[in-house]
């Protein structure tokens, strides 16, 4: 099995998750363990010189003047896990939990931190032994850390709180007593380093670049797929068109559409309509979608300067300078994942466009509301309300949550960044946009169908094979509730970028291939 070694690798997104996943598996280097028992030391011997120190022998936040003698400094770590940990709401994913954890071993595995290599091997156990502790969605502000769900997800460590163990949310203590294990025995500093840190905000950043990516690759197919049933224009993703406005987004989604449509039969039908231009939603998927496809690249690049930064505070840098600075404020990736939230709305809001459009009646040979039979049948109608519903959702969650700042800690901390908040509301709303691209998805299968005996390009035929396999072709009025199913977990499943791939033609140009398609 593949190995990633924490604390000196180069975190990505990718191997992040196969990690997450168990396809990959994370390990210390001895190098590593010297340097995180070095930082240990450093802040032992600021203890015994009574050096004051914030977090290791005075109190949090407001109370950064109170001194804290040395022998209560066990004491001291543990209770600032008791005190912050007041998140609220349903638990997060179990997923989202296990990529905290092992965000949060490879920053303390740099060797600024101070913690105990012991305290990091228990991690490394969770992670492997599968037991996740149960950290509530609520709470964060995204400034001094993500404070609150830090110390759920650490609460554990000492034997408290909740783990979710095969499906089963049972007591840490319960746990512990099973495999016949202590709870840990903090150091000074430990507690502070545990729950100062941005792992929760960057944790939903590595699943939403993911899945926005799978989001994105979907969107050009099923747009494709549409542009097709709707007799679109090849021209408007002409290499040439594209490289007098050379974005790079625009100009990927450009080339990956065009070679899907290059060769088609059915393009090759209506090459001499009266049609001069198509409405936007088809003429400008390249500008729209490549747009988005921008802001993703934006995301990813900075979520992983993130989870490979050191991000808690005070900062260890030798036994001789300790810094007190902000790095656990979220803002830099409090923004990007408001951005993003906007980029994956937008795919959402030309998906609706284009499901209307396709009830129109406007193309030869596609019925109006996609259904020959109409009248006694409202055939495809009703399908657009659900986008432009669900389309309108996503419109209001698209305020941006680092627009806010609410002072927290008596005024010491008195900017936040909000960015557990966009980081949650940018995976509803990509979650939201899986929903109106099933939808799309129904009606472009369903357009694509009238234009038979004609045939598309090989990669487009078997896409639309794939998808009649589990979705048929429908010529009156019935419940839609098993085929928007069928057709949700058909675009969650990838099975669509995996036949477009496995039949793709053309070429794309290198630094746009190494872009966008090397996650």
């Amino acid at each position: 099995m593949e190995k990633f070694l924490y604390g000196s690798g180069q975190l990505t997104c990718s191997t992040a998750l196969a990690i997450a996943k168990g396809t990959v598996t994370g390990e210390i280097s001895p190098d590593v363990k010297d340097k995180i028992e070095q930082s240990a030391s450093y802040v032992r011997k600021i203890v015994e010189r009574g050096e004051v120190v914030y977090g290791i022998n005075t109190g949090f936040g407001p109370l950064c003047t109170t001194l804290i003698d040395a022998s209560q400094t066990q004491l001291l770590q543990e209770n600032i896990l008791k005190s912050h940990a007041v998140g609220m709401g349903e638990p997060i994913a179990n997923d989202l939990a296990k990529l905290m954890l092992i965000l949060k071993v490879h920053a303390l595995s740099k060797g600024f931190s101070g913690v105990q290599y012991a305290t990091i091997e228990r991690i490394i156990w969770h992670i492997e032994n599968h037991v996740i502790p149960v950290v509530p969605k609520q709470g964060s502000v995204g400034a001094s850390g993500d404070l609150a769900p830090l110390s759920h997800l650490f609460l554990p460590l000492i034997g408290l709180g909740k783990v979710n163990v095969e499906g089963e949310i049972v007591e840490t203590a319960a746990v512990l007593e099973k495999y016949g294990m202590a709870p840990v025995q903090l150091g000074a500093k430990e507690g502070l380093a545990l729950i100062n840190g941005t792992q929760f905000m960057a944790a939903h950043g590595v699943m939403a670049v993911a899945e926005l990516n799978r989001v994105l690759q979907n969107a050009d197919i099923i747009a494709t797929l549409m542009i097709e049933g709707l007799n679109g224009s090849i021209k408007p993703f002409f290499t040439e068109l594209h490289q007098l406005r050379p974005h790079q987004g625009n100009r990927y989604v450009a080339a990956s559409i065009f070679n899907m449509l290059h060769g088609s039969a059915i393009l090759e039908s209506h090459k001499d309509c009266s049609r001069v231009q198509d409405p936007y939603s088809l003429r400008c998927i390249p500008q729209v979608h490549g747009a988005s496809r921008n802001a993703w690249f934006h995301l990813k690049d900075t979520i992983e300067i993130e989870i490979n930064a050191v991000t808690d505070n005070p900062v260890i840098i030798n036994d001789e300078l300790t810094i007190s600075g902000g790095s656990f404020h979220g803002q830099s990736i409090a923004l990007p994942l408001d951005y993003a939230t906007l980029a994956a709305s937008e795919i959402g809001n030309i998906s609706d466009r284009r499901v209307y459009l396709s009830l129109e009646g406007q193309t030869n040979g596609v019925p109006k509301l996609l259904m020959k039979s109409t009248g006694l049948n409202s055939g495809f109608m009703i399908l657009q309300y659900s986008t432009a519903a669900i389309a309108s959702e996503n419109k209001g969650l698209c305020f941006p949550a680092s627009a806010d700042s609410i002072p927290t800690s008596l005024g010491q901390e008195d900017h936040v960044s909000m960015g557990s908040i966009a980081g949650r509301k940018l995976l509803q709303v990509i979650d939201n946009v899986d929903k109106i691209l099933s939808i799309e998805l129904l009606c472009a299968a369903q357009a694509k169908d009238y234009h038979q005996p004609l045939k598309s390009t090989a990669a487009l035929e078997a896409i639309h094979a794939r998808i009649r396999q589990s979705i048929p072709h429908i010529e009156s009025d019935q419940p839609m509730e098993e085929l928007l199913s069928e057709a949700l977990s058909l675009v969650k499943s990838g099975e669509l970028i995996t036949l477009h791939r496995q039949y793709a033609t053309g070429e794309i140009e290198a630094d746009l291939k190494q872009r966008f398609e090397m996650f």
